[in-house]
This record gives structure tokens, sequence and C-alpha cells, in this order.
């Protein structure tokens, strides 16, 4: 296949472009700034500029673009900056793939975040009901952006990722320094629901989206077993080899991380139901092979 990724560059991007080439499909990058090449291809989704010709030979499109949403704090302006690059970077490539003669297949990025923060013990599946506050609005809104491609008769995928992870990226290597130095502690009851994948079934159930005909709508990409913050928590550091008996108290928590506390004390329990349903197989579908498989 020919496929066009927007955000090709980060961590999830540069995985999946390896992940495909490995596989034998060609890849064109999109990038902001440079010289366009054999496999990179200049766009500008705040203004909208986009090569249409690139699309238009493209068998699929992949958008992961959008600005970080883990830098803190979360001040206006950068809630602002948070939406619009995801509204601007999905639009532009939503209406290049509606104005293909033959539309592409597009695979949208999307997060967990659309079920809100704190579902406690609800299964959460992609026929739950969307949830509520500033990410869940803003995947929300990022979602509707892929419009035009729908309309245009285009088979459209939203990828709802959880954490994700490796030791190449994600929050694992932010944590590890912790957990090493036997530091690894629970936050606030542990009871909250942590909702995870590795790096290598991420690619994967990427990939299967781009090849399988059937796929469309939503797809939540989070490991079949669900764990509680504690079971993660002793799970990573029997893999370390490290005790793991301290605790955080929520109070604790929200004191020293503000708002961003609340993703961190929050319980989502996501489901890859639709994943499932069209038959895809995890790799790592528990913690311990997921931790095994993303640790160095």
């Amino acid at each position: 296949m020919q496929v066009v990724i927007g955000g090709a560059s980060g961590f999830l991007g540069t995985a999946l472009t390896q992940h495909l080439r490995a596989r034998g499909h060609r890849v064109t990058r999109l990038i902001r700034s440079g010289e366009p090449a054999d496999d990179a291809s200049v766009w500008d989704p705040r203004t909208g500029r986009i090569d249409q010709i690139v699309i238009d030979r493209a068998d699929a499109v992949v958008n992961l673009s959008g600005s970080s949403i883990a830098k803190w704090p979360r001040t206006k302006a950068r809630k602002q900056e948070i939406l619009s690059s995801r509204l601007s970077a999905t639009g532009t490539l939503a209406k290049a793939v509606a104005a293909s003669a033959s539309p592409t297949a597009f695979i949208s990025g999307s997060g967990m975040s659309w079920y809100g923060t704190d579902r406690g013990d609800e299964e959460l599946t992609e026929s739950s009901s969307p949830g509520e506050g500033f990410l869940a609005d803003v995947s929300r809104q990022w979602e509707d952006a892929a419009t035009p491609a729908i309309e245009a008769g285009a088979r459209t995928c939203f990828v709802r990722t959880s954490l994700v992870l490796s030791h190449q990226g994600g929050v694992l290597p932010l944590m590890l320094p912790a957990w090493k130095l036997g530091g690894g502690a629970k936050l606030g009851s542990g009871k909250q629901h942590m909702s995870l994948i590795s790096a290598q079934d991420w690619v994967r159930g990427v990939e299967f989206l781009l090849e399988n005909d059937e796929a469309a709508g939503p797809f939540n990409f989070a490991m079949p077993a669900a764990v509680t913050n504690a079971e993660f928590t002793d799970a990573l550091g029997q893999a370390v080899h490290r005790p793991t008996f301290l605790a955080v108290p929520s109070f604790a928590v929200k004191a020293a991380l503000g708002g961003i506390s609340d993703d961190l004390l929050g319980s989502l329990r996501i489901s890859p139901a639709a994943l499932n349903g069209l038959g895809f197989t995890f790799a790592h579908p528990d913690i311990a092979s997921t931790l095994d498989a993303a640790l160095p």
C-alpha cells in the first residue's frame, strides 16, 4: 500500500513508519519544513496547504498530528493549541481525502479521553456514551473534524488510543527511573483502572485497520485485560525487580500536579470490543506481556 502519514516524526508516527516499511508498504511522511523528497511532502495544516497529488496517489492516509497534552500547566493558550493543532491537521487531511477522485481510507487519531477522565468500574466499549471535561471535548471535536472524508465516502477509522507502553517514548521512560530506585508507588487508592497497550500492538492495530476493508468507525486501542493502578504498580516493580510498597495519597497528587492529577486518579476501563469483533489478535493481551515487550 501507499500510505501517507501526518505526524510521522512523533513517537508513535516513527514506530508506525518503521513498521509499515518493514512490512513492505510505501510511506510518505508529511513534513512541515525542509525539502520535499521521495518519501516526504511538505504541508502546512494551519493554512490548509497540502500537495493534493500526494493524497490522490495514496491508498490510505493516517493522521497522528497534534500538540502534546502532557505539557503543564494547561493555560488558556495551551488548551487552544491542543485543540487547534488537532482540528487544523484533521480538517486539512479530511478535505484532501474528500477531494480525491477515489477517496482513500482515512485513519485518524483520537484518544481514550473521549470517554472523560473517571468512569469508575464501567467497561467502556466504542458504543459507550461520551465523557465530560476538556480532553473529552477535544476528542469529540477531533473526530468531528473528519466529517468531510466520511461524507465523501472514505472508509474512516478513529484510533482511540490508551497509554502506550514503550521504552522508546510515552509515559514509561518517565516512570522507570523512580521504579528502578525502589520509588514505585500506587496513586491514591490504586483501585482506578488504567488502560494500556504495547507499542507493538498499537502499530499492528493501525496496520490491521489499514488492510481491513470492513473496518470503519471508532476503535479502542487498549489491551483486553484491564488492570488497576495498584496492579500496574506491582507488575512494573516485579518487572524491574524492585519493591513497590509506597503509596501517594490523592491529596498529595493533587497538590503536586494540580489539574493534571485528574488524568492520573481517574478510572477508565477501556475495552477493545471493535478490534476483537473484527478478529484482531493482541500479541500482548495482559500487563505481564505488555511490560515484557515494553522494557529494554
